[in-house]
Formats: C-alpha cells, sequence, structure tokens
C-alpha cells in the first residue's frame, strides 16, 4: 500500500491530515498510535475508500479488515460459518481455528452467544481465511485478555509472508512489541 501527499479534512479550516505519506510492504507491520479523535479511524475509512481524500493518492492491494467491535462486523440471525462462507472458502480453517483457540463449535454458533473475546477471534479467522495483501486491524485485541492477545498477534506475526498489517491501537507496548515502524499521529 502507497498513501501520497495525503490532505483530508471534514472541514476547510482544520485539517486532519496534511501532506501524510506512508507505505506498506508485505511482510511488514506498521502501527497507528495517537490519542481518540485524531484520525486512526478516519485513515481506515480513506483506505477502505468510504471517505475520498481532498488531495494526494492512496494505492492499496486486496485488504480485509477487522474492526474493534466484533458484534457489529457479523450479522445476528447467521452463523459464523455461514457468514464465512458467505464471503470465502473455507479452505485449510481448521489449522487457524485451532490456533485461535477455537472450536468447532464456535462457528455453528450466532455471534451473539460468544463472548466478545471469541467472536473477535472469529474475525480474524475470517480475515485471514481472505488470504488478503494488506490487512487492516483496528484495535483487534481490546476484545482479549492479555493470554490471548499475544497469542493472535503471534499468529498474525506468522502469516505475514503474503501481506502487510497496518494496525490501530492505544497499546503502546502490543505497537512495540509487534510493528516494524510505528506513526504517531498526533493533534494539529
Amino acid at each position: 500500500m502507497e498513501i501520497k501527499n495525503l490532505e483530508f479534512g471534514y472541514s476547510h479550516e482544520k485539517k486532519i491530515f496534511d501532506d501524510f505519506s506512508l507505505s506498506l510492504k508485505r511482510g511488514e507491520i506498521k502501527a497507528i498510535v495517537g490519542p481518540s479523535g485524531v484520525g486512526k479511524s478516519t485513515l481506515f475509512e480513506l483506505i477502505l475508500g468510504r471517505l475520498q481524500p481532498q488531495k494526494g493518492s492512496i494505492q492499496g492491494a486486496t485488504l480485509s479488515q477487522v474492526f474493534q467491535d466484533p458484534y457489529s462486523s457479523f450479522h445476528p440471525t447467521y452463523t459464523i460459518r455461514e457468514q464465512i462462507a458467505d464471503v470465502i472458502s473455507m479452505e485449510g480453517y481448521e489449522a487457524l481455528l485451532s490456533q485461535m483457540g477455537l472450536d468447532e463449535s464456535h462457528l455453528d454458533t450466532l455471534p451473539h452467544k460468544l463472548s466478545g473475546g471469541q467472536l473477535q477471534r472469529c474475525s480474524i479467522l475470517r480475515a485471514l481465511l481472505m488470504k488478503p495483501q494488506l490487512l487492516l486491524l483496528d484495535e483487534p485485541t481490546s476484545a482479549l485478555d492479555n493470554l490471548n492477545q499475544l497469542d493472535i498477534m503471534k499468529l498474525i506475526v506468522e502469516h505475514l509472508e503474503g501481506m502487510g498489517v497496518l494496525l490501530i491501537t492505544h497499546d503502546q507496548n502490543l505497537a512495540q512489541w509487534c510493528a516494524d515502524e510505528i506513526v504517531t499521529l498526533a493533534t494539529a
């Protein structure tokens, strides 16, 4: 992914991004850190194409994303398996399932019957099965306890060969542990 000279603001008087550039290659993890309201989630919306930059360019590859709130990522009336199989092949899911500490039964469950941590791991499972070239992670481990956070991030690091990862986090320790580079956004 390549972001060049990005400019964006919700008003012309106050820019969130002014001449912002960032590149990310396969095999890299870059962490975006900063206080709430500084534009971290806005950056993801720009990368996803839901917002358009006022200037500059964003060039990316096939991507997948994991959001902070796993309950908003799944439809409440379909099982996890139905929702994953609806968008991608389930090929290779068994190995990932066990690595994530999930049982086969979790896939045949409705989202609201799983804990936040279980559902977030299902969201990460779906994202990894998509085999993206770019994985966007917005506070992906916030619903997990410390042990599961570490295990999930280790799993993501193991799958870096074919993708780059852009991670939004408030957890400075997590960013320092896994990121090749930390980009700190600050208010203007």
